[in-house]
């Protein structure tokens, strides 16, 4: 019997969802054939159809998207964690947001895991030491994705940016793992300090939309910041603020306030 260098297929589950629903979809709506077989069906891998998609989203005149699909495929080779952080992404989408029924949606249409790859690429390159073509991915993503989050920042797996309009996330800013933000949440400094000046938010944070975390402050794990607040001080753990300036009102009503998206406060968690 003839020997054979076929290399044996890797099962990924992920990835054979994704191109099984993109099956469906075009099926279903042949008008999106082009733009679901470039996305997805045209590649064999998912680190590959994310290369493919980013650099589609961010290329310019001022950078093809050939140079970009070059980058993303070094950094999915060289750092494998990207793309273990990409399926987190994925899960985390689908698993927190009510309008996603297929893993399909975020890879084609959602600009907050789009724009969380865009990061995720831009913070590799600053890791790198390539600190001008991740400022250049930095812009990109932020006049794409509507999402400016400084290629330093260090974030978490699992990340859920549900709509992604005006997300801010400052250069010496820490999230943790699962956590969820809704749009127009800002991670900022609170002046013209240098050094270490921005949030950390701990693991399991559900933060509600256009709530404001300002300074070198710590959001313990599994808390909960209502829509709208401003948040200048420590919040403890499994603790609910609200309020500008942002006040513990009460407790964080479940275990895994980022997963079970729960934002409704209730008088009874009150504190006495």
């Amino acid at each position: 019997m003839a020997k054979t260098n076929a290399q044996p297929r890797v099962v990924d589950p992920v990835w054979d969802q994704i191109t099984s629903e993109a099956h469906e979809a075009v099926a279903k709506e042949p008008l999106m054939g082009g733009l679901i077989h470039a996305c997805v069906l045209h590649h064999k891998t998912l680190d590959r159809a994310l290369s493919y998609r980013i650099a589609a989203k961010l290329s310019s005149n001022e950078m093809s998207m050939i140079v970009l699909r070059e980058v993303a495929n070094e950094a999915y080779v060289q750092s494998p964690e990207l793309v273990e952080a990409a399926r987190a992404d994925l899960s985390a989408v689908m698993e927190r947001d009510p309008a996603t029924h297929r893993l399909l949606q975020p890879m084609l249409y959602y600009k907050g895991f789009q724009g969380m790859q865009a990061y995720r690429l831009a913070n590799w390159l600053w890791s790198e030491g390539r600190h001008d073509l991740a400022y250049f991915l930095q812009m990109r993503a932020s006049e794409t994705y509507g999402i400016d989050i400084h290629p330093a920042a260090r974030i978490g797996k699992g990340i859920m940016i549900d709509h992604a309009h005006s997300i801010v996330i400052g250069e010496t800013a820490v999230v943790g793992n699962n956590v969820s933000m809704l749009h127009s949440v800002t991670l900022g400094g609170t002046g013209k300090e240098e050094e270490d000046r921005h949030p950390k938010i701990a693991d399991e944070v559900l933060i509600g939309a256009g709530a404001k975390v300002l300074g070198n402050i710590t959001v313990g794990c599994c808390s909960r910041i209502a829509a709208g607040s401003v948040v200048l001080s420590d919040v403890p753990p499994a603790k609910t603020v609200a309020g500008v300036p942002a006040k513990v009102v009460g407790e964080a009503g479940c275990d895994h306030p980022s997963v079970s998206m729960d934002q409704v406060f209730s008088p009874k968690s009150d504190t006495k």
